[in-house]
């Protein structure tokens, strides 16, 4: 939870610890597990809830459990354009440094979300589109994600999510996977090895202390995105990951 801020309208700081509280379960709790969680007191908790519920920003589930409502998806969907807006002028250097298309992606449920790319000048290139949603085990930018997690978290988002292998070189099971994460997290970045799909490769890293996980990647066809491209590549993605990491911190 974050240091309350001198000055704050105290309703509004408990609106927002009650969201980022429901946000922290998954998306859903009980009441008896909201008052648990926080020191406010449950006549209060459960009026913000009412209010909320009544704006339509937190649902009343038939179970009684109270859920992230949908009018949080325009707020989510409008944050995540702002954050491809910010990460825009990092990702074009790539481009025009490296010549590949580069992208930023971010965790999204159980999968990764598209929210901004600049694409390579090239007429063979790697092509996907801002909003398209991808399971994280597959794509770069989902692995350089799943790597920040602990591993029961991975095995949670797998099992919810599925393994599907979208070509004959992307990882079927959970164990590959998790030596392969233990891989990107001692290396410091991710390689999508024709995973998602063939002839492609894709290099990629996490956003460090970014408010929800994310990860920027470049990638090109595999004829021109080989070692002597990475050993150019990742110096130049740990570059921008740390200047994104510091315009959001100043956000």
């Amino acid at each position: 939870m974050a240091e309350k801020a001198p000055g704050g309208v105290q309703s509004v700081e408990r609106v927002f610890e009650l969201l980022e509280l429901i946000t922290d379960a998954g998306g859903e709790v009980m009441l008896s597990e909201l008052s648990s969680s926080t020191s406010l007191p449950l006549p209060t908790i459960h009026r913000l809830l009412r209010t909320l519920v009544s704006l339509g920003y937190v649902r009343q589930l038939p179970n009684r459990r109270y859920s992230l409502g949908p009018r949080l998806i325009r707020l989510g969907e409008g944050a995540n354009k702002q954050l491809g807006v910010l990460a825009r002028p990092q990702l074009k250097s790539l481009v025009d440094r490296l010549g590949e298309t580069a992208n930023m992606a971010v965790l999204d449920a159980d999968m990764i979300i598209y929210v901004a790319q600049v694409p390579s000048r090239h007429s063979m290139r790697m092509f996907t589109e801002v909003g398209r949603r991808a399971h994280m085990h597959s794509t770069g930018v989902g692995k350089a994600i799943l790597a920040q997690l602990d591993d029961a978290t991975v095995r949670g988002i797998v099992s919810r999510s599925g393994m599907p292998t979208p070509t004959p070189k992307s990882i079927g099971d959970i164990d590959s996977l998790l030596r392969d994460l233990e891989t990107i997290r001692q290396r410091g970045y991710a390689v999508d090895e024709e995973e998602q799909e063939l002839g492609v490769r894709c290099f990629a890293m996490a956003v460090d202390n970014a408010p929800t996980p994310m990860a920027i990647s470049v990638s090109g066809p595999v004829s021109r995105v080989d070692q002597a491209f990475a050993d150019r590549a990742v110096p130049l993605l740990r570059e921008a990951a740390r200047a994104i990491s510091d315009e959001l911190s100043l956000g």
